[in-house]
């Protein structure tokens, strides 16, 4: 019981104006995200919807009200449909930005008008319709759409080094969706598609069946021009 801990001490404050944090915060941010999702699911108050982009306006909203008020996070935003750093003609999903603050990792400098991290949303399955191909969560032979090909490719992301992909698994389970997503990747690596390989498969780091949430990673080398980047995943059963 907290009231057998002795004295609590509380302290007030806020961030300085320029906050510098270590490189492995991303990664704290990264499971920041993680645990808002089976929260926002299950919130009563959510209204049903399936589709993509009615979902992503969801969970934005609700990662901005648990910044908000969670300490350690209330100097993030969340945004929807920003316009990617490298090219403004395209949208990423869902950024996270400082909100107030200037941000400082590994010696480069992030304002509100920088993203943090860039965060493309994808369904499982693909929706079925014209020219939509089942893979797209990972590439798309119609278009550029294939979510994680975006950042293989360098239309997303491309002036980051980390950048995340957040699955809504709507029909059967997760650990269904990574055997299959590494049997696609076979696929791409067997049909010469450029740029695709074994080394492309996911790695399942955490999967917790009671809230029906995992994390995996993935590195994903991109041509040399454009350097590596590191795209983690996170996946929720809907």
């Amino acid at each position: 019981m907290l009231a057998d801990e002795g004295e609590c001490r509380v302290q007030v404050g806020r961030l300085d104006s320029e906050v510098h944090l270590p490189g492995e915060w991303i990664n704290a941010l990264v499971g920041f995200i993680g645990s808002v999702l089976p929260g926002w699911r299950d919130d009563p108050r959510r209204p049903a919807r399936t589709g993509e982009d009615a979902l992503t306006a969801q969970l934005c909203a609700k990662l901005a009200s648990a910044s908000r008020h969670t300490p350690g996070w209330d100097f993030l935003q969340f945004r929807r449909e920003e316009p990617d750093a490298a090219d403004s003609r395209r949208a990423i999903d869902l950024a996270v930005a400082p909100s107030g603050s200037v941000i400082w990792i590994e010696g480069r400098e992030y304002t509100e008008y920088q993203t943090l991290l860039p965060i493309e949303c994808k369904r499982l399955p693909t929706p079925t319709g014209h020219k939509r191909d089942e893979r797209e969560y990972l590439y798309s032979r119609f278009s550029t759409t294939g979510g994680v090909q975006r950042f293989k490719a360098g239309h997303h992301g491309s002036v980051h080094d980390r950048a995340a992909m957040i699955a809504y698994v709507q029909e059967r389970d997760i650990p269904s969706w990574a055997v299959q997503l590494d049997e696609w990747i076979d696929g791409l690596e067997s049909d010469d598609v450029e740029g695709w390989s074994a080394a492309d498969k996911l790695s399942l780091l955490v999967y917790d069946p009671p809230s029906r949430v995992a994390g995996l990673t993935s590195a994903h080398a991109r041509s040399s021009a454009l350097g590596g980047i590191r795209l983690d995943h996170l996946w929720i059963e809907m």
